[in-house]
């Protein structure tokens, strides 16, 4: 690689590759081990040296967490008695053999007595792996059933969410609650805390058991303990070292990777197959140093520890030894405490593993609590009206209590009335009445907005990007609550509507079409969840999608995936504005519906939609001038607020804004 080229990419990778601090590694992209998103589980535990992000709060976390497993307690304690159990099982099998050798030694000793032994350590074995299994198989039905419960708490708080939480908030950090955070959670209730009992007991038991057998070369034992933790800290402090670089590498080459292939067309436009495959090589060549020291640290600490081990078990043999030729000390007490010195030092090195791993999970957990703590969607108001189909007719129930029937403007054609409500035909009038609002509270987006669409009326809104043309319908749908000034539908403040009800009233179809994973009948029946076959079909033919759809290879039935790739882009928007005309919504926003087809199957899109907007109210968002020629008023917008507003003739006379936009003049940014 050309020595220019490798000074170029690392300068441009040097932040990213070499990153010094968590918020750093997060920047970086790491994708790979320990980080969310491509090529990795984002677990953080203290698995091989990975970096461990502690949790904030950990008493709360826990008793939060723990809440979830609450009413299992019954279970809970059948898997405590267990670890218990196989714990002591485990040692309790190891000290027979100590009577069985001395037993042996003796002139009393005898193959029926070595039998009674054998048979006797293999019954407490046996208890012991029995305990084991039914500890296992009752703790992962404990913790799953808690896992299942989590995500269903966490998926149903996501819906009640308001889209400012997910315009806000990176997409992939959302679904990494669902995935490295809770699948973190579901290993720790798994395993991780049934070990740290497990091993904690067997800490104390085994230092008990060495203790009884022999206090001096117990002594001995022990006194090896700080030698083998400086190892564990001067190694794992390297490890870890590594394991940050190494995430961050395989979380950038990822990244480098999806960039590439989702950009593969203007690759190869560009004729940068080379360049491409330059940088590739030279991420990759980086990536491969830095995991060679990662596994090697990584690799190490068994070999480190286990070698230490050896030491001490070497040394404790031979004063063992000593001590049974010059004091007396049995032969099979010898064989016992080597075992267990041998074994002391893995169940130390479990539990600060779990330790750390507890850690990660902790922190996942208050990821997915921080996320159940956000605040909902504001609550409807205390009377809010409702919306109801009675004899196929949507009616307004509004409440004789609620603030709309005191007002001076409330609607008089009412339908009918009983003791607690009136009725009233939901006709799709919008007005909006010197709105302001901003996404942010030190920047306005929008400035007293006044206008108004009668039944039926089709209203245009044209500008440059940024004008605020999204965000007026954005606040129709109360997607965001208004700063200042009313919005009604049909003389009622949308405020005092229930928003389902007031949402089950608005259709959309979006520039962006997203087609769910099932069958082009469930897709366009997601429009209304009810609606019969043939209301799918009649909903087809008026958005012109039928005749394609029946040419596909199971008709109605083709199933769809990755958001619909196996159909064309005006295909797709086909069957959105099918989904759109099959919720019979009384009020119709198009944004850029056909900004992204071609012309011959934008004159498709534009049939359907014309048969789509007849006898409904339709708020139109306008790329092309051309189809909102025959709009009833068109709403020229500029820095949030309306410079112009008039029918296409009208506008074409004050040869303002719109005039030159539709001239040519002047083009829309």
């Amino acid at each position: 690689m050309r020595q220019e080229k490798l000074e170029y990419l690392q300068k441009k990778y040097e932040s990213r590759l070499n990153p010094s601090s968590d918020k750093e590694l997060a920047a970086a992209g790491a994708h790979g081990p320990g980080g969310p998103g491509p090529g990795g589980h984002g677990r953080r535990g203290g698995r091989g040296g990975m970096p461990v992000k502690k949790p904030k709060n950990v008493k709360k976390t826990m008793g939060r967490l723990f809440a979830y497993i609450a009413n299992e307690k019954l279970k809970l304690f059948i898997v405590f008695l267990c670890v218990i159990g196989g714990t002591v099982a485990n040692l309790a099998g190891s000290y027979m053999l100590r009577p069985i050798i001395n037993g042996l030694t003796s002139p009393e000793g005898s193959v029926s007595f070595l039998l009674k032994g054998i048979l006797t350590m293999a019954v407490i074995y046996l208890v012991g792996v029995a305990a084991q299994y039914l500890q296992q198989r009752i703790m992962i039905g404990v913790s799953q059933n808690a896992i299942c419960k989590l995500r269903n708490d966490l998926f149903g708080k996501m819906q009640r969410l308001p889209v400012r939480y997910y315009d806000t908030n990176n997409h992939g950090d959302v679904m990494s609650r669902f995935t490295n955070d809770v699948d973190a959670v579901g290993e720790m209730l798994n395993n991780t805390v049934v070990q740290l009992i497990s091993g904690a007991i067997n800490i104390v038991g085994t230092f008990a058991l060495m203790i009884y057998t022999n206090v001096w070369l117990t002594l001995i034992t022990v006194a090896m303990i700080p030698l083998m933790l400086k190892a564990v800290q001067a190694v794992g402090g390297r490890s870890r070292k590594y394991y940050r670089a190494q995430q961050a590498a395989i979380g950038t080459l990822n990244g480098y990777i999806e960039e590439t292939v989702t950009g593969q067309k203007v690759v190869k436009v560009f004729n940068h197959e080379e360049e491409a495959r330059e940088e590739f090589e030279y991420l990759n060549h980086d990536l491969r140093g830095k995991q060679i020291k990662a596994q090697f640290f990584g690799g190490i600490m068994g070999p480190v520890m286990g070698n230490l081990s050896q030491v001490s078990y070497s040394l404790t043999a031979c004063i063992g030894g000593i001590l049974c030729v010059l004091r007396g000390f049995d032969i099979g007490g010898l064989t016992v405490f080597v075992n267990y010195s041998r074994q002391f030092s893995r169940p130390i090195n479990e539990v600060a593993m779990q330790v750390n791993t507890i850690f990660s999970a902790l922190a996942g957990a208050e990821r997915v609590f921080s996320v159940m703590d956000e605040e909902p969607e504001r609550a409807d108001a205390e009377q809010a009206i409702r919306i109801v189909e009675k004899e196929r007719r949507s009616l307004y129930q509004i409440p004789k209590k609620s603030p709309v029937t005191e007002a001076e403007n409330f609607p008089e054609n009412v339908v009918s009335q009983d003791d607690s409500y009136y009725y009233k035909d939901v006709k799709g009038a919008v007005t909006l009445a010197d709105v302001t609002f901003g996404y942010n509270p030190d920047k306005t987006t929008l400035k007293n907005i006044s206008l108004y669409a009668k039944p039926g009326q089709k209203i245009a809104f044209v500008g440059s990007t940024g004008a605020g043309k999204t965000t007026i319908t954005n606040l129709i749908n109360r997607f965001y609550d208004i700063d200042a000034g009313s919005i009604t539908i049909d003389g009622i403040p949308v405020t005092e509507l229930e928003r389902d009800s007031l949402r089950r009233n608005i259709s959309m179809v979006l520039q962006d079409t997203h087609l769910f994973t099932g069958t082009v009948r469930e897709n366009i029946r997601y429009g209304r969840l009810d609606a019969t076959d043939e209301e799918v079909e009649q909903a087809a033919r008026t958005a012109s999608a039928h005749s394609f759809i029946v040419h596909l290879e199971h008709g109605y039935d083709t199933m769809l995936e990755g958001d619909g790739a196996n159909l064309s882009q005006g295909q797709r928007q086909l069957i959105n504005i099918a989904r759109a005309a099959i919720s019979r919504a009384p009020i119709l926003i198009l944004d850029e519906a056909t900004s992204s087809v071609d012309t011959r199957t934008e004159k498709h899109i534009e049939k359907g939609m014309d048969r789509l907007m007849a006898q409904r109210t339709t708020l139109v968002i306008a790329h092309r001038l051309s189809t909102v020629r025959n709009a009833n008023a068109i709403m020229v917008l500029e820095n949030g607020e309306i410079i112009e507003r008039g029918d296409h003739d009208d506008l074409l006379m004050q040869k303002g804004r719109y005039y030159e936009l539709y001239t040519g003049l002047s083009e829309l940014d």
